[in-house]
């Protein structure tokens, strides 16, 4: 919930802004300004979480502790190559390869009760996916929307 909460309230906020400063709504600016503070808060619980990040992974993924934190390095370089207009198609693209890759790793931690903070398996389970499956489509649509067919 916390993602999509800045998601939000960074794409207003840069909306609110972009029209008194430019004299027009800056909706592509403000979609992928939103998107890269996203990527940067949940590249946080890579560094901050590393323990249950680790658990998220499946059994048969190698060097899972590396993984996490070359995934949280990589969000934070793929937000800010969102807001450079001549890398942000190839980005976004790569964004969604990225997207698509780590939901089995949330399903998995979702069937495992992964708590992703306390690093336990007492999460919020397979429920969880109810909300994580619409959230990452919704990321998803939002980098299309945003960043490859420029909204």
């Amino acid at each position: 919930m916390k993602p999509i909460i800045i998601l939000i309230t960074v794409f207003t906020l840069a909306l609110l802004v972009s029209r008194p400063v430019t004299g027009d709504w800056q909706l592509i600016f403000a979609g992928n300004l939103s998107m890269c503070c996203m990527l940067c808060f949940t590249a946080l619980g890579h560094f901050l979480f590393p323990k249950g990040m680790v658990m998220m992974i499946p059994p048969f993924v190698p060097f899972k502790k590396a993984l996490v934190y070359v995934t949280g390095v990589a969000e934070i370089v793929m937000g800010i190559l969102l807001l450079v207009p001549s890398l942000r198609e190839m980005t976004g693209w790569v964004i969604i390869i990225f997207f698509l890759l780590i939901l089995p790793a949330n399903i998995y931690a979702a069937i495992k009760h992964v708590d992703l903070e306390k690093a336990t398996y007492n999460g919020p389970g397979p429920g969880y996916l109810w909300f994580r499956v619409p959230e990452q489509l919704l990321f998803i649509a939002w980098i299309y929307f945003f960043s490859i067919a420029g909204f």
